[in-house]
């Protein structure tokens, strides 16, 4: 019991828990759910479409974490970003037309002309909320709104489709791969971005930064520069989910590209365990928390429930999960372990 009691003291119990419990409801509900097939190579599935959807909601969450850590805000503008840097990525390589069946311009160009969209602005929200020290939601609320809209004016209002083979690759699969590209893609940002924050003292300034950003500048810590690189390197992370995103459906409808995402990235870091507060993050934590949502989705769809309903039921269960990781729900559980612990040992002790 006492093993027990040690387990849940750390960090990614209740995320794990959580996660554990939505497939567990498949289990019971949706017994296909696990269930996985090969077609012509590529492995699907319900857990596959999980772990597939999920990637670029990973992508969102790795960025939003690191946000959140370093300003005690969020970044809600990652969603229109995306839209903006698939947008911007499509244009290159159609030369501005709206159907094409080859590449007007080389495929990096456009890959690295999205990610540096995304990166502009990143870039953009850390100066309005470094520099000018505005609140991270108001600074980010800029480019929530007018995103999309100059995405539509790089469209013109249209979408733009790219019917090449190669262009659908990144957001299905690769010849002779069964896995889905874009596990790939979450797997290699989460290691580089593990590596970045744990083989160098970044991850520590982040949460030093995140905890008393004027405590963090007496100490010599330039805070304003790491919160900038910060919402500049979740800025990054947007314009790599824009490309898996326009990727999936070779176009780019800039409406509906990346709608809401922005609300599932914050969901995916408070589900994992991290506070809101800035300071201390798990990594680990957001993705978990991630797959969680994106879990919850796919079992809401595998039970017939329709598009329109299932933000009610998504609410319903997010409410319950964040009231469990709730600081509160944290102090009754650990009265109610200390009471139980002092019982048992007085028996003992008897």
């Amino acid at each position: 019991m006492n093993k027990l009691i040690k387990l849940t003291k750390y960090r990614l119990f209740l995320p794990i828990t959580c996660l554990l419990l939505v497939l567990l409801i498949n289990v019971i509900k949706t017994p296909t759910f696990f269930n996985i097939t090969i077609n012509n190579g590529v492995l699907y599935g319900y857990i596959i479409d999980v772990i597939n959807r999920g990637s670029e909601l990973v992508v969102f969450a790795v960025g939003m974490t690191i946000v959140v850590a370093a300003s005690a805000g969020t970044d809600i503008s990652v969603g229109a970003v995306s839209a903006l840097a698939g947008a911007v990525c499509c244009y290159v390589l159609s030369g501005g037309e709206q159907s094409t069946d080859f590449y007007h311009a080389p495929y990096i160009v456009g890959v690295l002309a999205a990610i540096l969209t995304g990166m502009v602005c990143g870039a953009w929200n850390g100066f309005l909320v470094a520099k000018l020290k505005i609140q991270p939601m108001v600074a980010t609320l800029i480019l929530f709104t007018a995103g999309r809209g100059m995405a539509q004016l790089i469209t013109d209002g249209q979408m733009i489709y790219l019917r090449v083979e190669h262009f659908k690759m990144l957001g299905a699969s690769i010849p002779g791969v069964p896995l889905p590209t874009p596990v790939f893609v979450a797997i290699i940002v989460v290691i580089i971005t593990m590596l970045l924050l744990k083989k160098t003292a970044l991850g520590l300034y982040i949460e030093s930064v995140g905890v008393n950003a004027k405590a963090a500048r007496l100490l010599g810590l330039n805070s304003t520069m790491i919160q900038f690189l910060t919402y500049t390197f979740c800025g990054i992370m947007s314009g790599i989910a824009g490309l898996i995103i326009t990727s999936r459906v070779y176009s780019i409808d800039a409406n509906n590209a990346g709608l809401n995402l922005e609300l599932d990235a914050i969901l995916a870091v408070a589900l994992g365990g991290n506070s809101l507060g800035g300071g201390k993050f798990s990594l680990i934590g957001s993705v978990i928390g991630a797959y969680t949502i994106q879990a919850l989705t796919t079992t809401l769809y595998a039970m017939s429930i329709s598009a329109d309903q299932i933000p009610v039921y998504k609410a319903i269960v997010v409410v319950i999960i964040v009231t469990l990781q709730s600081p509160e729900f944290a102090r009754m559980r650990k009265n109610i372990t200390a009471k139980f612990s002092n019982k048992q040992n007085m028996k003992e002790a008897a």
